[in-house]
């Protein structure tokens, strides 16, 4: 009987007509790369080394490219421009939608923040849903959203039994219902620029996860990376940051370390960074007042000074399963640390009594993801749920939204 119950759990179900999901790998302010695909069935059905779905076409605006893999690059087009896309596979029109290129320079920016969201309940499809309407009230204004940065547990295992994870990630089919169906309106328009989690590989699941996260996700010039960063228009450079112990073989290690090649990279590309904002993002919060997870800022205190040096501002993280933001003082470094964990999960306790010690001037425990925007020298982080949101300060009153931040 437990054989039985097990193979049913594992096998996805095979009945019906496949869906094709259409999403945005990456945008530039000349290009843009869009993937196609299912998430059902066995083996490698979407993401870049996909099997092939047959000879397909991408037309975006005036300009078609054809090719036999399930994801084609448009090049060409001009900067800060919506263009309609639509894709055809074997004759078929299989997806459209609406990209915008990225302006060469610029003075403002919106953007989305999700953390620790992809288990496919019912409070993430409703933020999911938030996000969507978000997108489209923005989508003809100045400001439009441009892209969706995550903070890590991009994919849940719906359990376990000893060992084994049930349905973590490390396949495609495993992916439908806790990503490309809740988000499947937002992702036809903009990118997911997604950090790692240690519900994404061996720290707590299947190894395999990590493969299936960098094959299905399109990274900034379109290589796979567990650290990276990017640039929007010269206001604002990206740095996205692994602060796991995944690995690829052998046992967990971590990939954080003073000494390791992650720090080396982050120290050379912050130096370099020119832009007005630096925006570290990541899934372990330095700044935590609980109530499951300790506070990590001893072993990233290397990360955190390095911030302080190089004049970071505003720090996204998750882990933790609610919402909390710091203080910016001399125990931050001036900068405002936010925590957006509950995309999916979302975990109950009062932790006011803890805000003091632990540095953190605001926090609510509710489904949330961020809606934060840049204007010049100004940042707004303004938390989204399905219902008012209700942030409260140490001594539970209640904090105005949005929270600002300033350079000097």
């Amino acid at each position: 009987m437990l054989r039985q119950l097990l193979v049913l759990m594992v096998l996805p179900l095979t009945a019906g007509a496949q869906k094709f999901y259409t999403y945005v790998g990456q945008i530039g302010m000349r290009s843009v790369l869009l993937a196609w695909g299912t998430a059902a069935g066995p083996g490698n059905t979407i993401g870049r080394t996909s099997s092939s779905r047959g000879r397909a076409s991408l037309t975006v605006g005036p300009k078609t490219e054809e090719t036999d893999r399930n994801w084609a690059v448009i090049d060409g087009l001009e900067p800060d421009t919506p263009y309609a896309y639509h894709v055809v596979v074997k004759g078929q029109k299989i997806g459209e939608g609406r990209v915008r290129t990225y302006p060469e320079r610029a003075d403002k920016l919106a953007f989305f923040v999700i953390g620790d969201y992809g288990n496919g309940a019912p409070a993430q499809y409703a933020i999911a849903k938030a996000m969507s309407e978000e997108a489209a009230r923005r989508r003809d204004s100045d400001n439009p959203v441009r892209f969706v940065l995550t903070t890590g547990d991009n994919i849940y295992a719906d359990g376990s039994l000893g060992f084994l994870s049930i349905r973590s990630g490390d396949a495609d089919r495993h992916w439908e219902r806790k990503f490309f169906q809740p988000y499947e309106k937002v992702i036809a328009e903009i990118p997911f620029y997604p950090t790692l989690g240690n519900h994404d590989g061996n720290a707590s699941e299947n190894r395999g996860d990590l493969w299936v996260y960098l094959d299905n996700f399109f990274f900034p010039r379109n290589k796979p990376a567990r650290w990276y960063t990017f640039s929007f228009g010269g206001l604002a450079d990206f740095f996205a940051l692994d602060t796991t112990d995944i690995t690829e073989r052998g046992l967990p290690r971590a990939a954080y370390t003073a000494k390791g090649e992650q720090f080396v990279w982050l120290k050379k590309a912050m130096a370099d960074s020119k832009a007005p904002w630096k925006i570290p993002y990541f899934h372990h919060p330095p700044f935590n007042a609980g109530p499951g997870h300790p506070a990590s800022l001893d072993t990233l205190r290397h990360f955190v000074d390095l911030f302080t040096r190089s004049g970071v501002k505003v720090v996204l993280s998750g882990h933790e399963h609610n919402f909390q933001f710091s203080t910016q003082d001399q125990a931050t470094g001036g900068a405002c640390y936010v925590i957006s964990g509950a995309g999916g999960q979302l975990r109950p306790g009062n932790v006011t009594r803890y805000m003091g010690k632990a540095h953190i001037a605001g926090w609510a425990a509710q489904h949330h993801f961020l809606v934060v925007e840049i204007r010049g020298d100004s940042l707004s982080i303004t938390p989204v749920s399905y219902e008012p949101m209700n942030v409260t300060d140490p001594n539970g009153k209640t904090v105005e939204l949005p929270i600002g931040i300033r350079l000097p």
